[in-house]
């Protein structure tokens, strides 16, 4: 049965006391619901006329379950019994969730790193690959496309036969993909945005293909959505969104931490919804994806909203998992489902099942778009990077001369930035300074997300050297989901870019660069465009992997023993 819960307590309480009411009395919800394009503004009309699928998409969703099914069937028939996802953003980040929730195996393949492009490249005999992409030329996937053509051709195999495509109909890809006689073709509703189609071919295809339960998954949501066109204060989309975009004055830090919910990649599915979603126009709300007794909540800043992800057939808490002052509660629930106890302190907890979460939390974010002032539904500032990228790829410039080498690490960074610095610790103590006492560290590694995962393990030191929340993205990953909001959001946040150096690359097949030129270009587009903003960044690249990566972690806890990167504010 679908579920959802949620108590919100302390800011967030106050936030659903007065911001419902007057969501409830405008009718947001029926209106919602009838697709009334009018709600975020003239300026959103255009593009929310057209971007609202989302909202009754069940009966057209439903009708691909059984046709994947019997694909599924056809190609483990033949012996085809791996999938691997070429997307990126919303096209990988929601399978993913869904099978890892399943316990199915699917390899996501949103990367562009060569090592890691090259560890998918196995088991081809067993292999059938989704390429997805809602416009058709996305970059990255289609150069994933490229590679695993190619490679299903040398190892003998009718490289058609093991493609699947999902696109918008009238796609550069469809039009490709139905020439070249692939496998099948899904076209999705091209009235959905990618972070919204999760309920969608995007979501379902992918992981029905993999073998997750895609029918139960729509149940659940649906279920949930019954409860979502009422105008009622009792309506949980209603408040969720109210915690998100009305709390005064604005937190705008929203800190994720999982406490048992069983939805492994929720927050990072979320992460971009959100991000992606609100943060244009200098304004927005930043995901950070964290984990239980992180920095950001053992003590909780003015501006920080913490979210936790709890169990939804238990209690979620019996003790705080966020350090403020006590305050009340508030419970709403959508399909019957308990939302357990009280927490104190300023923070929601949700808890549901996955079908329920995903369509609750795009609402909720719809619901925010409203009460920031802002087109929910656009992502004006993606295409800067996307611009840049193309920019170093045409030119293939020289790299820039590091400021200075320290070790396996190469330096480079404005000079205003990296002042008398000659060391990586000082390098890093110059970028930490450069943060508001308002602001945010951005992370972003363009590695192997599986082999450099210790990487991932900087996050919760450098909170805790900053007194700041710390977000921790892989690259290209990260460039469509926080990338809109380090652009078009408060301009409060320093970047620490990690590029790495590798023993190998991979020919992207008819095209003029490598996997590995690509992620570069990728990498010096995103810091040049961040700087040319005036973003501080500092860009870190490792002549060693492995050394590199130990080093790096080794400088960070040097700070933190000696407490020379706390910001005096924060």
């Amino acid at each position: 049965m679908g579920s959802f819960a949620l108590i919100a307590s302390g800011a967030a309480l106050a936030a659903v006391e007065s911001v419902v009411p007057v969501l409830v009395r405008d009718r947001f919800a029926s209106r919602l619901f009838v697709k009334d394009s009018t709600l975020w503004g003239e300026d959103a009309e255009r593009e929310a006329s057209v971007r609202l699928g989302w909202i009754d998409l069940f009966e057209g969703s439903r009708a691909l379950v059984s046709e994947i099914a019997g694909l599924r069937s056809d190609l483990n028939a033949e012996g085809v019994d791996r999938i691997v996802l070429c997307g990126m953003g919303g096209s990988s980040l929601a399978p993913e969730v869904i099978t890892k929730e399943a316990g199915v195996e699917l390899v996501v393949l949103d990367a562009t790193d060569p090592e890691q492009v090259g560890s998918a490249l196995v088991d081809l005999q067993r292999t059938a690959i989704v390429v997805s992409s809602k416009s058709g030329s996305t970059i990255e996937t289609d150069s994933q496309r490229r590679l695993f053509e190619q490679a299903f051709s040398d190892a003998g195999i009718d490289a058609a036969s093991r493609i699947v495509v999902v696109t918008d109909p009238g796609s550069p890809l469809e039009e490709a993909a139905r020439k070249a006689g692939y496998r099948k073709v899904f076209n999705a509703n091209p009235q959905v945005g990618g972070r919204y189609s999760a309920l969608t071919a995007f979501g379902l295809v992918p992981s029905g293909l993999a073998g997750a339960d895609i029918g139960t998954l729509l149940d659940d949501a649906e279920e949930s959505a019954e409860f979502l066109g009422d105008d009622d204060v009792d309506n949980v989309g209603l408040q969720l969104g109210a915690v998100l975009g009305g709390t005064a004055p604005l937190r705008d830090k929203i800190v994720f931490a999982d406490a048992g919910s069983g939805l492994p990649g929720f927050m990072d599915w979320v992460e971009q919804l959100i991000a992606e979603s609100t943060g244009k126009l200098g304004t927005g709300l930043l995901p950070v994806v964290a984990s239980i007794g992180a920095p950001e909540l053992a003590a909780v800043a003015e501006d920080v909203m913490p979210v936790i992800l709890a169990p939804f057939d238990e209690a979620p808490f019996n003790e705080a998992p966020f350090d403020e002052a006590p305050g009340g509660e508030s419970g709403g629930e959508s399909g019957g489902e308990s939302g357990g106890e009280l927490m104190t302190g300023t923070g929601v907890t949700v808890s549901g099942t996955l079908g329920s979460q995903m369509f609750v939390w795009e609402y909720a974010v719809a619901v925010a778009g409203r009460l920031l002032g802002i087109n929910p539904f656009d992502q004006p500032d993606v295409e800067a990077a996307k611009k840049a990228a193309r920019g170093f790829l045409e030119a293939q410039p020289e790299p820039t001369a590091a400021a200075f080498v320290d070790g396996a690490v190469e330096v480079r960074g404005e000079a205003g930035l990296l002042g008398s610095s000659g060391t990586l610790g000082e390098a890093l103590r110059a970028l930490l300074a450069a943060l508001p006492a308002n602001g945010y560290l951005s992370v972003q590694a363009y590695l192997d997300r599986f082999r450099q995962v210790a990487l991932e393990e900087v996050r919760s030191p450098l909170a805790v050297l900053t007194g700041r929340p710390v977000t921790f993205g892989w690259g290209p990953r990260f460039l469509h989901s926080t990338g809109q909001y380090h652009k078009g959001g408060s301009p409060i946040g320093v970047y620490l870019q990690v590029t790495g150096a590798s023993s190998t690359d991979l020919a992207v097949p008819d095209r003029p660069f490598t996997f590995g030129q690509l992620i570069s270009a990728q990498a010096a587009g995103d810091a040049q465009v961040l700087a040319d903003q005036g973003r501080p960044v500092l860009r870190l690249h490792l002549t060693d992997r492995a050394a590199g990566v130990a080093q790096l972690r080794a400088a960070i806890s040097a700070l933190a023993v000696s407490g020379q990167g706390h910001h005096e504010n924060g």
